[in-house]
């Protein structure tokens, strides 16, 4: 999921799986199918609670975890101008659950902006020279069922932050109907542990939007998370830039735990010692996968995906049937209604801090370098 991650610079990425890497190393051809299109308008700008998070969310409900097998999930419209290219990062890596090949963003203004955020400028210029090569021509805006072989319309203004679970990113819910899901599914209300970050979901953006609730939060009295909240930087990049900026000490403060840049729970390097094996329970995440095992090793542990503002919703208020759009949280001598974070900014305003610690650069001549 790492490769199409590029899709939200308006890269055309594909991944090879592991079990194509094995025929290729054995000496067998790489097969790969020609692909077909999807096409995702997008109208509309998100607001309140709704992040770039739900739309993948929402698409991985409609296309469910088979339907962007073999096609090119590409997005376009009006609404894509109203996403980061960190959020629009966030959309294409997780393209990788409905099993599209890759997924497509048009270069844009967004983009540029980070590129140049991030040291890239001289790409930057290329693309600006090359842009009519990096987005849609006027006329697939105008019909898009002449190109794609699916055209899936979200309005971007309508659109409720949803969750998908548990153990499988295609059963999308609203946030709204979960208190209906908890019932009727009988799932576990208590939320156990609320997890934020690691590759996806990492950004600056993020990790502010997430100290925008803890912060309310704190305002109304809450000195710790109803629940253990444990926050992974995609990036030791990101982690020094959100440590100098403050965003670390306020989740801290707030009882959060800071862990490394990696995997992490993620992909299962989490020992669990609050709960025994085999206890069923549900946890939130802001991951990409949630299938049985993944994140703990536990079948019996049920994992919900969310953005990152609503993930520390959850660990506010500790229910798995709360809903931050109209339930209050609950605390000693009253409650408080969360209000939606307020939009923050996609490139920290003081740059962010370079890392190049661990990189070697190759020598200019690599002829005397031998591999053991």
């Amino acid at each position: 999921s790492h490769t199409p991650n590029a899709g939200g610079l308006g890269m055309f990425a594909s991944g090879v799986g592991g079990a194509d890497a094995v025929d290729v190393m054995a000496g067998f051809p790489w097969e790969v199918r020609y692909p077909n299109l999807i096409g995702v308008r997008l109208t509309g700008k998100p607001s309140g609670w709704t992040a770039p998070k739900d739309v993948i969310l929402k698409l991985a409900g409609i296309l469910t975890v088979k339907g962007g097998t073999n096609a090119v999930v590409q997005y376009f419209g009006p609404g894509v101008a109203e996403i980061s290219c960190t959020g629009k990062a966030t959309i294409t890596n997780m393209g990788a659950e409905i099993g599209a090949t890759t997924s497509l963003f048009p270069f844009d203004e967004a983009m540029e902006r980070y590129l140049r955020g991030t040291d890239r400028a001289a790409l930057a210029e290329l693309a600006i020279a090359h842009r009519e090569l990096l987005s849609d021509d006027d006329d697939v805006a105008r019909e898009p069922e002449k190109y794609f072989k699916r055209v899936i319309e979200i309005d971007l203004s309508t659109l409720e932050p949803h969750l998908v679970g548990p153990h499988t990113p295609d059963l999308a819910r609203p946030v709204s109907t979960m208190a209906e899901a908890v019932k009727s599914e009988d799932y576990p209300d208590p939320v156990s542990v609320a997890l934020i970050g690691s590759c996806t979901n990492s950004s600056y953006e993020d990790l502010t939007r997430v100290v925008d609730v803890v912060r309310q939060a704190k305002a109304h009295g809450m000195t710790r998370a109803a629940v253990p909240l444990l926050v992974t930087p995609g990036s030791e990049q990101v982690r020094a830039t959100v440590e100098r900026d403050g965003q670390v000490a306020e989740l801290e403060s707030f009882g959060a735990t800071v862990l490394a840049n990696a995997c992490g729970p993620c992909i299962g390097q989490w020992r669990r010692d609050e709960i025994e094996p085999g206890t069923r329970n549900s946890i939130v995440t802001s991951f990409n996968r949630n299938f049985p095992r993944r994140n703990d090793g536990n079948p019996e542990t049920l994992a919900f995906i969310g953005s990152p503002e609503i993930v520390a919703a959850y660990a506010v208020s500790g229910s798995l049937s709360f809903d931050p759009q109209r339930d209050e949280v609950k605390i000693d001598g009253g409650s408080f209604k969360l209000q939606p974070p307020q939009p923050a900014p996609d490139l920290p305003p003081n740059g962010f801090i370079k890392d190049t610690e661990g990189f070697l650069a190759p020598p200019a001549d690599g002829s005397g370098v031998e591999i053991s």
